[in-house]
């Protein structure tokens, strides 16, 4: 299920059947929210941000202004069928959303309406599958990086995919010296920072190539590419193929 509302101020109880998501549309200074108690927490959510909360979850959300948001839900079986058999043992995350899962969010509200197609099917189940790999506990390996700056330095690559970064920027939100930057980033992911975010941008890629009706050039320009013939050269090194010919596969 997917949906957009717009709520007067107020709010209350709610109590979730199914894990859902939340995205904000407006800013939400007053926002207060309670998750299996009556015992509300302030905490301030601007457009873009949200809630993401598991199946069977409760408890009141306030919020002081008029609120405009999308809401997906996502049942049980199509979380298994990616995979991911512990949804209901996620916790609940209130702020920050993914950009993608946001993008992905828009899309389904977008579509909501369409007749049911393999295109629908294939962007539910991209939903899902990115959506476990957030909520998924991390196994050992580079995802196990437990550094709380590479920690912040890798949400600011994935919060910035598509702007133009730079080692500089990089390493001073991980606060720590380029030189030393680039050796820990290294020994913790196998790949050089630089590796990371062209990976990175061609995982999304191919996700929006194969869920999305976007052209080539947008895409290139949502995953950091201002040049497409630029965008086609990574894409093809990375995948073999190029992004028309992996969006017909």
């Amino acid at each position: 299920m997917a949906e957009s509302f717009d709520v007067p101020p107020g709010g209350g109880a709610f109590v979730l059947p199914r894990m859902a998501v939340g995205l904000f549309l407006t800013d939400q200074p007053g926002h207060r929210i309670a998750v299996g108690s009556d015992r509300r927490k302030p905490i301030p959510l601007a457009a873009g941000e949200g809630w993401i909360l598991p199946a069977g979850a409760s408890g009141i959300c306030e919020y002081d202004a008029a609120l405009s948001y999308l809401k997906l839900e996502l049942p049980d079986a199509l979380l298994v069928d990616v995979g991911f058999d512990r949804a209901r043992d996620a916790g609940p995350v209130v702020g920050r959303i993914d950009p993608l899962l946001a993008e992905f969010a828009r899309l389904a509200v977008s579509t909501a309406g369409e007749p049911v197609s393999l295109y629908h099917e294939t962007m539910e189940l991209a939903l899902a599958a990115h959506l476990a790999h957030l909520l998924s506990p991390r196994s050992d390996g580079t995802a196990a990086v437990d550094d709380r700056r590479l920690q912040r330095a890798v949400a600011y690559i994935h919060d910035n995919i598509s702007e133009e970064l730079s080692l500089d920027e990089i390493a001073a939100e991980a606060a720590i010296s380029r030189f030393h930057f680039v050796r820990a980033f290294r020994k913790a992911f196998g790949l050089s920072p630089y590796q990371y975010v062209i990976h990175e941008r061609m995982e999304r890629a191919k996700i929006l190539l194969k869920t999305t009706r976007l052209p080539v050039a947008e895409v290139a320009a949502r995953v950091g590419y201002d040049d497409v013939s630029r965008f086609g050269r990574h894409f093809r090194r990375h995948v073999g193929v190029t992004p028309a010919a992996f969006r017909m596969k």
